[in-house]
């Protein structure tokens, strides 16, 4: 299901702006970057994996905006492509090597079109490992638990242009690759990567300008999200059973500029897991409403266009479990239909420990909505 799902993600973040017309050239590039870097040991007791530095390549297909949409011009006009990445774990016994397959897109931190400008990425795809834990031929795994898993990069890099043709993009990345515990044991895997890559430019037809949503528009300074997202997890031992849960969250935003917002909320989880945990603390549940936990949270998203990187981290005000500890954090993806309706695919985690995947639907409303001019 796992699988299946991050595959839907990647069709949907592939296309969900394919289907507007790109004008200006038809420009794109192809990049080259090989890696060097090491495994961030988030727990100690995935030191024994570690055997030294982690070589790596990606090769980026990479078409760049024209300024034919609004959210073009709002992110400074980004990059998206399409990137494939090969790590070599350096332990070719426990870990094997990583194949990751990812949309992504790259967003210049500065307005002006210069030979030179910072650039931030970022990227959620679907990775594939080689080696994972096995109780007969791999027990020292504990890293990785299917060979399947999401692959989420977040990376700071410079475009250097060298010339019409060819650019330089030195940067540094932070990736993670995991299955959001619907298999354990899954501590996943966070390897932090310097990077140099040569990117070329193939000059394409040039086509007719013409500018799409160029007028004015409507937008919201304020806004309450209202959301319900169900998902699973696995716990010890290896093969056990699957626990349910779901969270329903209340999210207050406002929106700093179209690209930026910051909030406030609220979430009630569900987590049948935590009846385990509490049976086995020796404080076993009473009824249903012991196992609830109510956190609250601050949020901040990046937006591009009708697509939204949620970033959330929280603290359980009331959680008789205590296993996790008392805060929680929240990453994913959010596309918003423009009837108010949108779509979750979320990950809940306990500091760099995942709990589980949230997949869900829910509604904006937009409040004392004010006319934004052309751009």
């Amino acid at each position: 299901m796992l699988k299946n799902l991050t595959y839907l993600f990647l069709i949907v973040t592939c296309f969900a702006h394919a289907q507007e017309r790109m004008t200006g050239t038809k420009d794109f590039y192809i990049k080259v970057a090989p890696t060097y870097g090491f495994i961030f040991e988030h727990k100690s007791t995935i030191g024994n994996l570690v055997k030294g530095y982690i070589p790596g390549i990606e090769v980026d297909f990479v078409k760049p905006t024209t300024g034919s949409k609004r959210w073009h011009r709002e992110n400074n006009f980004p990059e998206v492509g399409l990137s494939f990445n090969f790590i070599d774990f350096a332990n070719p016994k426990q870990l094997g090597y990583c194949y990751a397959l990812s949309p992504y897109i790259e967003i210049p931190l500065n307005k002006k079109i210069r030979a030179s400008r910072p650039v931030l990425r970022l990227c959620w795809g679907v990775s594939y490992l080689t080696k994972k834990f096995d109780i007969d031929n791999n027990p020292k795994n504990i890293a990785i638990a299917s060979h399947w898993n999401t692959f989420v990069q977040w990376k700071v890099l410079w475009h250097l242009n060298l010339s019409n043709k060819f650019r330089l993009e030195p940067g540094l990345s932070f990736a993670h690759a995991s299955n959001g515990r619907s298999q354990v044991p899954n501590l996943g895997l966070n390897v932090v990567s310097l990077n140099m890559g040569l990117t070329y430019k193939i000059n394409g037809e040039v086509v007719k300008s013409n500018l799409i949503d160029s007028g004015s528009v409507w937008k919201s300074k304020h806004e309450i999200l209202v959301w319900d997202a169900a998902g699973f997890n696995e716990h010890e031992p290896p093969g056990g059973p699957k626990y349910f849960s779901n969270t329903f969250g209340a999210n207050y935003y406002y929106n700093v500029r179209n690209t930026h917002k910051w909030g406030a909320g609220f979430d009630v989880c569900y987590d049948t897991q935590n009846e385990y945990h509490l049976r086995t603390s020796g404080n076993p549940a009473n009824g249903w409403t012991d196992i609830l936990q109510l956190g609250v949270k601050a949020c901040y998203a990046y937006n591009v266009g009708q697509i939204s990187f949620p970033i959330e981290m929280g603290y359980y005000a009331v959680s008789k479990p205590k296993e996790d500890g008392p805060i929680f954090h929240r990453i994913g993806i959010r596309y918003y239909c423009k009837n108010g309706l949108m779509v979750n695919f979320t990950m809940k985690s306990h500091w760099a420990v995942a709990a589980h995947f949230d997949y869900g639907l829910g509604y904006r409303f937009s409040l004392k909505k004010k006319k934004i001019n052309a751009i």
